[in-house]
């Protein structure tokens, strides 16, 4: 059957049904007695008085119903009888449309046909229910009949309505009876004395209470003025003035001090009015109590809630409290600060009207930490991404948390929110976090964020299968401009680089720089086509600008390595590896190019050798698997003269092998491993200096040193203190070698370190001098001990003039800078004697000794030259 509509006033209706207080009650006779004269008046064999409530029909009363007592609303026929104040009939209900599918009609044989309800309509106009009759076959009632239901429906308002009038009653008197029971206990517990005064002759009346409170035995009560006599003279006389000019309706409600009849001082609460009988003021009658332990709290708590403003109002946060409803009750004058509004003005008001938070990234405005201590009854703790805007409109960061203030019922009572000022803290923390991500000079990305932000990509390309991009970008000319404009006009460049590649990628793209003059470019989402266009673009537009300094013009070209960021790389070790190869393959291939990674290319395979490499050089330090050799160095001015060398390196390999420095000291420089070698070197070959039976057979001892090695303060620090505590014998015979290209590349920490180096005692040489230098003006600036020339001028000095001229201008400029020379690659007598006649103080090669392990130095080869050529 269709579901009735619920009536337009149905919440009104359903409360106006409970306010009955009728529904579950028990039998009431006057009901039955009407239902049964219901059913006998309209010849049905079933009667009932039905309460609809809200989702059942309830049984109050019935007649022809035997064992329930209730039905589903949605299946009841009063559903559809509440819905007017008339009379519902149902003649057949197997024929009307509404009804024909009912439980309560298809039951063959005693199911209901005939149905006729009338609304039991109460005084406020709401339908509490019916007064209905029923029955198992077709039928209709006349009008004489409908007209005994009425009447009988509204006999059934009435019983129903004096039921309601009849508890009510019975429930005030009982409430009264419980109400001054109780006043009279608690007279007596709390200890509350009432008195009167007759107005007419002033005799006081005491209940036995006040005895106890004044301190006096129970009995006759003292006349008034004796009574008053217990206060101080100011309370007396206003007590007396105000009974003597007392009015009707007006109540007295003093809090005075007084002493007890023992002499004890105690403090009393007075409440009185003026009661008048017909015509005339009659007495005056009140109340006492002792609240001596109550007002010595209140003025602890008085003093507790002065300091604790006062300490409010000290503290460096502000402080906010509300109410249950959120409304401001107070705040200290920091809080007055922060959010524009005084005190006067905020309490009252809404906390969202006072304190307007914003999300600092989006700029949207948030739930303030208040509403949410509120909604979950719980401690809110810190935010530390909110924005104050203060009422002038300002905006300040600040953390902020926010605790319920509960009463001893646990009951939230309020809501204190505490918040501080942190826009100078978290202004510093995203400028650290900023430094922390970013190069300092360019603004770029730095290289740790670049590689955190490769690794996610990476990660997202496998999971999603999109192909992006990495751009490994080298500057071609950068260390000519460094060189021949100085440091500031290198910066200057590697600032107007970064802005120029940012302005040619997109808008979600990553520009870092990697250290120096190394770039790299993440390109999202991009595949190798676009990005092949991308990098091109980038590589004409490089060509084209020229960098200006001082009127000089400058061209400076990039080498481009690109490479496919997709799920073929198991980590971004391998994609860095992998770009770095493909920058290295476009610079060795003529520069200013790009370079794609290709599987079969040779270029790349060559690099990844090299990485190879890196590899097991990390193993055989770790495993110790360097040995030191040596080569003398021969004085040309033929005085005898102790051990002159220079210490070399050998890797042994894992079949016992020996290789040569050239195939793995590229590796070493290219991954940085350079300085752990080093530092390995120096401390060996410290090592053999200390274990001589004799250090005065060695005069000098030279050692080399990488770029990398020269650039690395901490390596530095580590050199100095291992030769100091060498000792000065030692260190008065040790030479470190340092490339040229690498002290011109690292002037200002090569000159530093050499300075150092010399106060300790040490000695050092400039290697392969003339291989690199276009200008020789840095000398000025390193206080060296040699210059090695480089092995290309002297191969060939006897065949080429202009190695000849080289050497010579080497020779004088070392002569005028109060240094000494070596000439590398001595590889034969005749070279030799060249050498000795250009001025060359000292030579090295082949022909003066083939290099042997370290500790043989020292044995039979302390021969001359001739007797190691032979």
């Amino acid at each position: 059957m269709p579901a009735a509509p619920l009536p337009k006033n149905e919440t009104q209706r359903l409360a106006a049904l409970h306010d009955l207080r009728i529904l579950d009650s028990g039998p009431s006779p006057a009901l039955d007695a009407l239902v049964k004269a219901a059913a006998l008046a309209c010849g049905t064999p079933r009667a009932l008085v039905n309460l609809v409530d809200a989702n059942r029909l309830w049984f109050k009363a019935k007649y022809g119903v035997d064992r329930v007592s209730e039905t589903p609303r949605e299946c009841s026929f009063c559903s559809y009888t509440i819905l007017s104040a008339e009379i519902l009939e149902v003649s057949d209900a197997r024929e009307d449309p509404r009804f024909a599918d009912n439980p309560h009609v298809q039951v063959e044989g005693g199911g209901v046909r005939f149905y006729a309800g009338a609304p039991l309509k109460l005084r406020d106009g709401s339908i509490a229910g019916t007064l209905c009759v029923a029955g198992p076959a077709p039928m209709r009632l006349d009008t004489s009949k409908r007209e005994i239901l009425r009447q009988l429906a509204d006999a059934v308002v009435c019983a129903m309505e004096q039921w309601r009038s009849d508890r009510l009653l019975q429930e005030t008197t009982e409430e009264l009876r419980v109400s001054q029971e109780f006043l009279q206990r608690t007279g007596q517990l709390a200890g509350v004395g009432g008195f009167s005064i007759d107005l007419a002759t002033y005799k006081l009346t005491w209940a036995p209470e006040t005895f106890d409170i004044y301190g006096l035995p129970r009995g006759e009560a003292p006349d008034l003025e004796f009574a008053l006599g217990f206060y101080a003279d100011r309370p007396r006389v206003q007590l007396a003035k105000w009974t003597a000019v007392a009015t009707p309706g007006k109540i007295f409600d003093w809090e005075l001090p007084f002493t007890r009849a023992d002499g004890e001082h105690r403090w009393v609460r007075t409440m009185g009015t003026l009661v008048c009988e017909p015509g005339r003021p009659d007495r005056l009658v009140g109340a006492c109590m002792d609240i001596t332990k109550a007002h010595a709290l209140a003025e602890n708590l008085a003093a507790q809630h002065e300091l604790l403003l006062i300490t409010l109002r000290s503290i460096g946060d502000g402080v906010i409290t509300t109410d249950p409803k959120g409304i401001t009750t107070f705040m200290n004058p920091v809080a007055e600060r922060l959010t524009g509004w005084l005190k006067e003005e905020a309490v009252g008001r809404p906390l969202t009207e006072i304190f307007v938070i914003k999300d600092e990234t989006t700029g949207n405005t948030v739930e303030n930490s208040v509403q949410a201590c509120l909604a979950r009854e719980e401690v809110v703790p810190q935010n530390d991404r909110n924005v104050l805007i203060s009422r002038q409109g300002e905006a300040f960061g600040v953390e902020d948390s926010a605790a319920p203030i509960r009463n001893e019922a646990t009951e939230i009572i309020g809501v204190v929110l505490i918040f501080r000022d942190v826009t100078q803290a978290r202004k510093m923390s995203s400028d650290m976090s900023y430094r922390a991500t970013h190069d300092a000079l360019t603004g770029l990305l730095n290289r740790g964020e670049f590689e955190r932000r490769l690794g996610c990509l990476l990660e997202k390309s496998r999971a999603d299968e999109t192909e992006s991009a990495i751009m490994f970008i080298d500057l071609d000319q950068f260390k000519l401009v460094n060189d021949t404009c100085g440091h500031s006009a290198g910066d200057e460049l590697l600032v107007q680089v970064g802005k120029l590649l940012i302005s040619h990628v997109r808008s979600g793209d990553c520009v870092a720089r990697l250290g120096g003059d190394e770039f790299a470019i993440l390109l999202d989402h991009c595949p190798m086509p676009q990005a092949c266009q991308l990098a091109q673009r980038i590589c004409d537009r490089m060509e084209a600008y020229r960098f200006v300094n001082d009127g000089r013009r400058f061209r400076v070209g990039a080498s481009i390595g690109l490479v496919p960021v997709n799920k073929r790389w198991s980590d971004t070790s391998t994609v860095l590896q992998a770009a770095d190869a493909c920058c290295y393959a476009a610079k060795t291939g003529g520069r200013n190019r790009v370079h794609p990674w290709s599987d079969s290319d040779r270029e790349l395979n060559a690099r990844h050798g090299e990485a190879q490499w890196a590899a097991r050089l990390v193993q055989a330090l770790d495993e110790d698997r360097f040995v030191l050799f040596g080569q003398r160095i021969l004085p040309l001015d033929d005085k005898c003269h102790g051990l002159h060398a220079e210490v070399l390196l050998r890797m042994v390999d894992t079949d016992g092998s020996l290789l040569l420095p050239g195939a793995f000291l590229p590796a070493a420089e290219r991954f940085h491993i350079a300085s752990r070698i080093d530092r390995w070197v120096l401390s060996k070959a410290l090592a053999w200096m200390r274990a001589l039976p004799s250090i005065e057979a060695v005069e000098m001892l030279a050692i080399n040193i990488s770029g990398q090695s020269v650039g690395d303060a901490a390596f530095q620090a580590w050199a100095l203190a291992e030769l100091s505590a060498a000792g000065p014998r030692i260190c008065e015979r040790i030479c470190l070698e340092i490339t040229e290209t690498a002290a011109v590349t690292n002037l200002a920490d090569a000159s530093n370190f050499i300075d150092r180096l010399k106060a300790i005692g040490a000695r050092v040489a400039l290697d392969d001098f003339g291989a690199g230098a276009s200008s020789f003006g840095y000398l000025k600036s390193m206080s060296v001990d040699f210059l090695k020339i480089d092995g290309q001028f002297v191969r060939d000095i006897l065949i080429d003039r202009l190695d000849e001229a080289a050497v010579r201008c080497f020779v004088q400029i070392a002569s005028v800078l109060g240094v000494r020379t070596i000439a590398e690659y001595t590889e034969n007598a005749e070279v030799l004697e060249r050498l000795q006649a250009i001025g060359v103080d000292y030579a090295q090669g082949y022909h003066v000794h083939k290099p042997s392990p370290l500790d043989q130095l020292l044995g039979p080869a302390g021969r001359r030259p001739e007797a190691a050529a032979a």
